[in-house]
């Protein structure tokens, strides 16, 4: 692992930002208990779905399951000429074409996705535009965006902020504990772009130069996929999707909460995983273990979130599994772990094809942990999951369309469950994603990855 040339950060410690100014931050002290809400869904919750293909946010009502609004980041119909429209000549162009318009400026592969700590506003990446939005969870407003000169009924009335740009492809973001940070995998590097989350809102505005919210960025191993922070943000595992180990990072915060880092560890995970294709890592809810989706072997990894980091678990899901991401579901019966699977089986509900998801009882004695039974996702190609605070209801994401012949047809779904008996999931519906409508014509919400359920001015997962 080598120092990045560019910044001149010695190995040792790989990211000190001298003269950082003192911002205000957007989330509670850092390492002060917070109480959480545990109840249902509630009037104001939101659930969002990155849309990968169309460049698209889906904001769904918990309460109602429906969707209630698209968020925009694209820039199709920003300027009235047709050569830069979204429709041209009532020909809708398939989608490679229309990022390919003269002066599309909006984002390309909108993918990971992360709440704040607060949960006020959330982070996500354009992997093909190497950016970083921001965006309200109570408006659905991008930060940043400003009004658009040419507004008229054929035009969108703002025009989409760069937002800030943090290198080549950024997989998943994630805010430190404190909120005062946003730390982004660079996956297509070999290194994390740490922003600063006051400036971030500024610099996407305008109101500061390009740049100005990067602090830095730790040097780490190629391929980066993700990070996440132990429960009092003193450590980081970082995974990589180019090689078998994990980084790990101890973390210190200065007095205005902002962050210096330490290699710590390497984790040699080639005998779990001779490929080296983790995409997913998320801390456990108890705070005592990292689980790890292997996608290629097929497989989770659960490793000790103290000192020694040793692994606890290395679970097999079957051959082809493809797992996705991890949810954590522990109510008054029982604490398991779901795992979604990449895999569509032709053998799903009503003869369906469907993907399932893999439930694991976390109750067993770490070493003894296994898969118990699984559940159809009522979709295909399932991603994205996150439980609601009362963890006894269950939101899917899907990559891939319903198909032919059935309800939602055509559509990109999201699934919704209640999970009050955590080993036996109840469906109750599929929630179609529909369109953003768009002046110059509709554009289908359409191949979700990322799901986060989130309850304004509450702590997240991230909290």
């Amino acid at each position: 692992m080598t120092t990045d040339p560019t910044n001149h950060i010695t190995r040792r410690t790989v990211l000190q930002v001298a003269g950082a100014v003192a911002a205000a931050a957007i989330a509670p002290t850092f390492g002060v208990a917070h109480a959480a809400s545990t109840a249902g869904p509630q009037p104001g919750d939101r659930v969002f779905l990155t849309n990968e293909d169309s460049n698209t946010l889906t904001a769904i009502d918990p309460v109602r399951d429906e969707v209630i609004g698209t968020v925009n980041l694209t820039s199709f119909d920003e300027d009235p000429r047709p050569p830069f429209r979204f429709v041209t000549g009532g020909v809708t162009p398939a989608h490679g074409e229309m990022i390919q318009k003269p002066l599309y400026h909006g984002a390309i592969s909108i993918h990971g996705c992360v709440p704040s700590p607060d949960s006020r506003i959330f982070a996500t990446c354009g992997r093909g535009t190497s950016n970083l939005y921001l965006v309200d969870t109570t408006t659905l407003k991008v930060i940043g965006n400003r009004a658009n000169p040419q507004a008229s009924d054929k035009t969108s009335p703002e025009i989409l902020t760069s937002g800030v740009l943090v290198g080549r492809e950024p997989h998943e973001p994630i805010f430190t504990r404190n909120g005062k940070e946003i730390w982004v995998a660079v996956r297509g590097e070999d290194r994390i772009a740490v922003v600063d989350v006051a400036k971030a809102r500024a610099e996407s505005s305008g109101d500061l130069p390009r740049g100005s919210s990067v602090r830095g960025f730790i040097p780490t191993l190629i391929g980066p996929a993700m990070v996440w922070f132990s429960a009092k943000g003193e450590t980081a595992f970082v995974i990589s999707q180019k090689l078998p180990c994990i980084e790990v990072l101890s973390v210190r915060y200065d007095a205005n909460g902002f962050s210096s880092v330490e290699h710590k560890a390497t984790i040699d995970t080639s005998k779990e995983d001779k490929f080296g294709f983790a995409p997913f890592v998320k801390l456990a809810p108890n705070g005592e273990e990292f689980w790890i989706s292997q996608k290629l072997a097929d497989a989770v990894s659960v490793y000790s979130a103290s000192e020694n980091h040793g692994l606890r678990d290395y679970i097999k899901l079957g051959e082809r599994a493809r797992p996705n991401h991890v949810e954590f579901v522990s109510n008054e019966r029982a604490s398991v772990a779901y795992v979604t699977f990449a895999r569509v089986d032709d053998d799903g509900p009503d003869g369906v094809a469907s993907s399932r998801i893999a439930i694991v009882d976390r109750s067993v004695k770490p070493g003894k942990r296994q898969v118990v039974g699984d559940f159809f996702s009522h979709g295909r190609e399932a991603h994205g999951i996150w439980t609601d605070p009362s963890n006894t209801k269950l939101y899917v994401a899907h990559e891939l369309d319903a198909l032919p012949g059935t309800p939602n047809a055509g559509q990109t779904v999201c699934t919704v469950f209640d999970v009050a008996d955590p080993f036996k999931p109840r469906f109750i519906r599929q929630i179609p994603l529909g369109s953003l409508d768009l002046p110059s014509g509709k554009l289908r919400n359409k191949k979700s990855i990322n799901l986060v359920y989130v309850r304004p001015g509450s702590p997240s997962e991230t909290a």
